[in-house]
């Protein structure tokens, strides 16, 4: 087997060799169509990725404002209601937790760590209501979700759906 490839490259001429050896290298490459098929391929998985990606970040967001509403402000808002005697009315709102609102005795605040009232995920402030509209008994602490907008579907609150 090795000789008839000898004599099959000992045949060629010192030019038709060349030839053969430069169009087998010519060839070697990638032409445009299977280019642009590679990148549309590449395209459509980071679009995949993405989204999924979007899809987490969402679900995150989420969790987040939830936790915050049903349990990261209950105790400052309780704290609160023992010194104070009742929750921070809707007009002094959750700023109430970190400034004495000066109209009654009894502030040992701020009840809030780092002196401000976080936003929630989507970077807005969370929205109290005292006396609630979904919990009349209590309070309304809530976020208004992805659209930014109050008491829509996305809302995130303290109350049960």
């Amino acid at each position: 087997m090795q000789t008839s490839s000898r004599i099959a490259c000992s045949s060629f001429s010192g030019q038709s060799a060349r030839a053969f050896r430069d169009s087998r290298a010519a060839r070697r490459g990638f032409t445009l169509v299977e280019i642009l098929v590679v990148i549309a391929i590449i395209g459509l998985l980071v679009g995949v990725v993405l989204t999924r990606i979007g899809g987490t970040l969402d679900e995150a967001n989420e969790s987040t404002a939830k936790i915050f509403v049903n349990s990261s402000i209950k105790t400052p808002l309780t704290q609160y209601r023992i010194n104070m005697g009742t929750y921070p009315s809707t007009a002094e709102g959750l700023q109430a937790l970190i400034t004495d609102p000066g109209n009654k005795t009894g502030w040992k605040g701020p009840y809030l760590e780092g002196n401000k009232v976080p936003l929630d995920p989507w970077k807005r402030p969370y929205q109290y209501r005292y006396p609630g509209t979904k919990n009349p008994r209590g309070y309304d602490v809530f976020s208004m979700g992805a659209d930014g907008q109050p008491d829509t579907a996305d809302d995130i609150g303290n109350w049960e759906d």
